[in-house]
């Protein structure tokens, strides 16, 4: 079922329980290092987050994507793919490559600068070859956009998706990413006319709380909705909040959610309060150069289920 009524979204929730056999989160990561790191100015039409006025290190981004991989490995094993020089701006697999138990999806992007990272022989053949996994592509296709888990965010326990639909990803791609992934509800909302990736506004924690930022959504009462499904275990952001990416979170397990060290800077002490009383500690990298590029630390995971 699909559904853009927050009121229809709450009632179909109520009537699935858990899957008894879906683990909330990931059992492994993979990454894309970045080579010669640069900004994409066709990115930049639409991410708001981008300031193609600042300067880039690459040398310091490939070292905070190494301390990133590296941190990561506390919680589950992490794979890294080396950069392309042809994709400099290519540190964001997650809205590329995803997958479901099984299965490995690969996302229609927008701009053509992010459709040529769809194209990896090796990413595609360690999913086919050596994980046996049953490849969906929809990067060939013309009559739609999905940047997957940028776009859609997965209750992976439930198989609920959330998707926000932008230029990153219209009805048709949502209609594509719920049967790809398997989903047994997804519930689609318009994002506001600022944002770009669903995952810079909403994070689910372990299918069990979630970070939502409020001004995010086109409509207020599809992140209510969303809050009421978590039983009302919300952290709330401002919109400093998430602009230092604070929503661009993810759990890797069930104990510790991950931002960024600017993201968990930003946090408020009640914040951090409440982030514990649901279970989880906070894991944090430096990030501020790759930030640069309009994302952040969820941008930069892409999970392995």
């Amino acid at each position: 079922m699909i559904t853009t009524s927050p009121t229809d979204f709450l009632e179909a929730y109520a009537a699935l329980a858990p899957l008894p056999e879906a683990a909330a989160t990931a059992r492994a990561a993979f990454l894309v290092a970045p080579a010669e790191f640069a900004l994409a100015e066709e990115s930049a039409r639409d991410n708001r987050y981008m300031d193609m006025n600042l300067a880039v290190n690459p040398l310091k981004a490939l070292a905070q994507h190494t301390a990133l991989a590296q941190a990561l490995r506390a919680d589950l094993p992490v794979i890294t793919f080396p950069g392309d020089p042809a994709t400099p701006d290519a540190v964001f697999p997650n809205n590329v490559f995803a997958t479901a138990p099984g299965r490995l999806i690969v996302g229609r992007m927008r701009h053509a600068v992010r459709q040529r990272e769809a194209a990896r022989a090796d990413i595609r053949g360690f999913f086919r070859n050596m994980l046996g996994y049953t490849e969906i592509d929809l990067s060939g296709r013309t009559d739609l956009v999905a940047e997957l888990t940028g776009s859609l965010v997965i209750d992976r326990a439930r198989g609920i998706g959330y998707c926000g639909l932008s230029e990153r990803c219209d009805r048709a791609g949502a209609e594509a990413m719920h049967q790809a992934f398997g989903l047994r509800l997804t519930f689609c909302f318009e994002l506001a006319a600022t944002e770009y990736h669903t995952n810079v506004v909403l994070a689910l924690l372990a299918s069990r709380a979630a970070i939502i930022a409020a001004d995010g959504f086109r409509d207020p009462a599809a992140a209510q909705a969303i809050a009421r499904a978590c039983g009302g275990r919300a952290i709330w952001l401002s919109p400093a909040q998430k602009q230092a990416f604070a929503g661009n979170a993810i759990t890797l397990s069930d104990e510790r959610v991950w931002m960024s060290a600017g993201a968990a800077a930003a946090l408020a002490d009640e914040q951090r309060e409440t982030l514990a009383g649901c279970g989880f500690a906070i894991g944090t990298v430096e990030l501020g150069e790759i930030e640069k590029a309009g994302g952040s630390l969820r941008c930069c995971v892409g999970e392995i289920y």
